[in-house]
């Protein structure tokens, strides 16, 4: 579990406990506390973070995220491709680099907080954009608040170095990443597949 839900969980699981306990003298009072308790084991649930173990070939780029691909499609500019991941309230929510390299900048805009299965949540949702250095060409890894997530955790600085799978943030309670991959990128996931973050292969760097 990542440490950003410990206020959270010590919070829902405190007033649960103290409704249980005045259960007691007020009977009803022991129906909120179980749905308080049921809300504890819950964001215990939201928040887990399980050990991932990224492939070693340096020419592939892994999904950044766990969800389902809802776009995949060619960009305009440059020829690159986008593909954006939506993750659901039952997904894993930590964020994990999708290639080896530094990142070069984090950009944090502030925006709306439309469901992140529309595409206009790519654009005009608040987020936070970081640009990797990879051999192909920058990979810019979007973090894109949802209707519920109003909350974006970034753990990395601009000049990091970072490995391939490694945590870099999380978004919290239903959210959207956005992969804009360059032209030096073969993708190779499909259009509703579901995909793990660190470990799904999402396209291999052409030599």
């Amino acid at each position: 579990m990542v440490k950003d839900a410990y206020p959270i969980l010590a919070g829902v699981g405190a007033t649960a406990l103290l409704l249980v306990g005045l259960g007691w003298l007020y009977a009803p009072l022991w129906v909120l506390g179980g749905i308080g308790l049921g809300a504890a084991v819950f964001v215990a649930y939201f928040f887990r973070d399980p050990d991932r173990e990224a492939p070693q070939d340096d020419g592939l780029v892994v999904s950044p995220a766990d969800g389902r691909v809802v776009v995949v499609e060619g960009m305009a500019s440059g020829g690159g491709t986008l593909v954006s991941i939506f993750l659901s309230v039952f997904d894993v929510h930590v964020n994990r680099a999708p290639v080896a390299g530094k990142i070069e900048s984090i950009e944090y805009r502030r925006g709306r907080f439309l469901v992140a299965t529309k595409r206009r949540a790519s654009v005009e949702n608040e987020q936070n954009i970081l640009t990797f250095s990879s051999p192909a060409g920058p990979v810019v890894c979007k973090q894109i608040a949802g209707l519920i997530a109003r909350r974006i955790v970034c753990w990395v600085k601009q000049g990091a170095e970072v490995s391939r799978g490694e945590r870099f943030g999380l978004i919290k309670f239903g959210s959207r990443v956005d992969l804009l991959l360059p032209a030096g990128v073969e993708v190779t996931v499909r259009l509703g597949e579901k995909v793990k973050g660190g470990e799904s292969i999402i396209g291999r760097i052409k030599s």
